[in-house]
């Protein structure tokens, strides 16, 4: 077992490069990888841990930098995971992106970006972690921004890159923290969980704040829905957002200890979890309702986080990213079906156009919602039960509740405007085939059985029940009640005339301060380096420097020098005056 797992791991991330070489054979080499990543599982679930580290490739005198990879269970359960998403993903967009002339180059853009998220997942050292962790920034950006032609993809993307520089300035400073102080190898870190500063732990929430769109750092994400939505579904899923939450998971026993690291992070996750939930309910372009979707399980994951639940975060995190992939894919399938339609308000009757892809949203959706023995179920409940019977502030819980609500209303509400009532399009609807139906039906499985196959193989005897109903039935209560009033809600406004929205559908369907930083900012930024430059520098640094202040100096050194001092009257009439006295004393004589 010991070589085994090593050689398979080393197998995969050569067998990508070689994919990405030759993108046509992708799709069964990407199935073949998957196969294989699954057989170090089993041994490896007793929390065995192995380290492969090769020669130091640079020698300093304080650190040694060697490429080192770390196969524990976080690693060898979620690198399966997104070799199977990015499987189904890549065969999608066989169909998807079949117009579009460089068809093989976004799949090796997608295969670059898995290979970036291995690199993250397998990291033992700071910097090869750093390595993947921009890896996957440089990816997003070029696909995002794979419509360059458009303005507003160009946008987006440039807008994923800076927000994610924001929060990339705190990895950096971690790592150089780390590197002067004690060491970057991840081993050599857990030791010191007890000695460790808050600076750079507050480095590590940095990061993950701009990688997993938390608050504040948030509006890039359903901006990032410019892009296919291929990418989308592999951004969401299983690479990117979820690389600030995975960093949090593997160095949480620095982080463990804190108090401040973990309210920190406990009201991060439900801030954001609640204010992502409510702009969702605000949205109507169904790519930015899942968008707005992850950030709210993103806020949760956090959440656990800062709850000191690790597992719990990692746990959602692996049935997540299968029902999300999903949602998005069966997005995609609509959007493309309806001739690039993305508003809900435009859909409807697609229940009967389109049976397949109706059916698999519907469970990708009852899944998000945590409808009881579907994947979601199994983590979301216990996320929210874990949360009840914490001792953490009464705050904390009723945002949750609150957030799980409109996680309710919203997926209900994107159910009903788009499969139910009558078709609101002009458009025919091609054939569900194949090559949409696989890729679905496959990761539809998974929604369903991922979670029952997680408590399977941790073959714990279930525990007795402790608590109250209510509170054992807490998380099921306010998921039917936010399908109940999203029901009654889209009922009574049917036939209603659409109206503006008010100021606070506007705050969140604006994602709050989004005009602070891209307007007000951008704006204040330019008129001030505008006035630098031309007031302050041009009109007084440079004139009083310049011509001023030449003159002011050489004025005093004419003055000194010469006796001239340019009054040509006084000289005259001195002159005069002078010679008159003269003339008048020589004839007195």
């Amino acid at each position: 077992m010991n070589l085994m797992t090593p050689t398979i791991t080393l197998t995969i991330l050569l067998s990508i490069t070689m994919s990405i070489v030759r993108p046509n054979i992708t799709k069964n080499n990407l199935m073949l990888l998957f196969l294989i990543s699954l057989m170090p599982i089993t041994p490896l679930l007793n929390n065995n841990e192995l380290t492969i580290t090769l020669a130091p490739l640079i020698i300093l005198p304080t650190e040694n930098i060697n490429i080192s990879m770390t196969l524990d269970t976080m690693s060898l359960l979620f690198m399966p995971i997104t070799l199977f998403i990015t499987w189904s993903i890549t065969e999608f967009s066989s169909w998807y992106m079949a117009t579009d002339p460089y068809n093989n180059k976004f799949i090796k853009y997608l295969l670059m970006f898995l290979a970036a998220m291995l690199v993250i997942i397998t990291a033992n050292n700071m910097y090869q972690l750093f390595i993947g962790w921009e890896g996957v920034g440089i990816m997003s950006f070029l696909l995002i921004g794979w419509w360059h032609g458009r303005q507003d993809a160009n946008t987006a993307a440039l807008q994923a890159i800076i927000y994610n520089r924001i929060g990339d300035i705190g990895l950096i400073m971690t790592t150089a923290w780390l590197m002067t102080s004690s060491s970057i190898n991840m081993q050599e870190l857990m030791i010191q969980h007890e000695t460790m500063n808050i600076i750079p732990m507050l480095g590590l929430l940095a990061a993950a704040t701009g990688k997993s769109a938390q608050f504040s750092l948030h509006p890039w994400l359903p901006s990032a829905m410019e892009g296919p939505t291929p990418v989308s579904a592999l951004l969401h899923s299983s690479t990117m957002v979820v690389a600030g939450v995975f960093l949090l998971g593997r160095l949480h026993p620095i982080l463990c200890n804190n108090k401040t690291m973990m309210t920190s992070c406990l009201i991060l996750g439900a801030t954001t979890t609640l204010f992502a939930a409510a702009a969702a309910t605000t949205h109507m372009d169904i790519k930015k309702i899942i968008a707005l979707s992850t950030t709210s399980q993103l806020g949760l994951m956090m959440t656990m986080i800062g709850l000191n639940q690790p597992a719990l975060a990692f746990l959602h995190m692996i049935t997540h990213s299968f029902f999300k992939a999903l949602l998005f894919l069966c997005s995609g399938s609509f959007i493309h079906n309806l001739n690039n339609e993305q508003d809900i308000r435009m859909m409807g009757g697609l229940l009967k156009t389109s049976p397949m892809t109706s059916s698999f949203l519907t469970i990708a959706n009852l899944s998000l919602m945590g409808m009881p023995f579907l994947s979601g179920f199994y983590s979301k409940d216990t996320i929210i039960e874990t949360l009840v019977n914490s001792h953490t502030n009464s705050w904390i819980i009723m945002i949750t509740m609150m957030a799980t609500t409109l996680s309710a209303c919203y997926s209900t509400r994107m159910m009903l405007a788009t499969m139910t009532g009558y078709p609101r399009t002009r458009h025919n609807t091609h054939k569900e085939t194949k090559t949409i139906i696989y890729p679905l039906a496959r990761l539809m499985l998974m929604s369903i059985l991922a979670g029952t196959m997680t408590k399977i193989s941790n073959l714990q005897t279930t525990p007795t029940t402790t608590m109250p109903k209510t509170i054992k039935l807490m998380a099921l209560i306010i998921t039917l009640i936010g399908i109940t009033l999203s029901m009654d809600t889209s009922n009574t406004t049917y036939h209603l005339k659409p109206t503006k929205m008010n100021k606070y559908a506007l705050f969140f369907n604006q994602l709050a301060f989004f005009n602070i930083p891209h307007r007000a900012m951008t704006m204040k930024t330019l008129k001030f380096s505008q006035q630098m430059s031309t007031e302050l520098m041009d009109l007084w640094a440079l004139e009083n420097w310049g011509p001023k202040g030449l003159s002011n100096t050489l004025t005093p050194a004419i003055h000194l020098s010469t006796q001239q001092k340019n009054t040509i009257k006084n000289y005259m009439t001195t002159f005069t005056f002078t010679m008159a006295i003269l003339i008048t004393l020589y004839y007195l004589k």
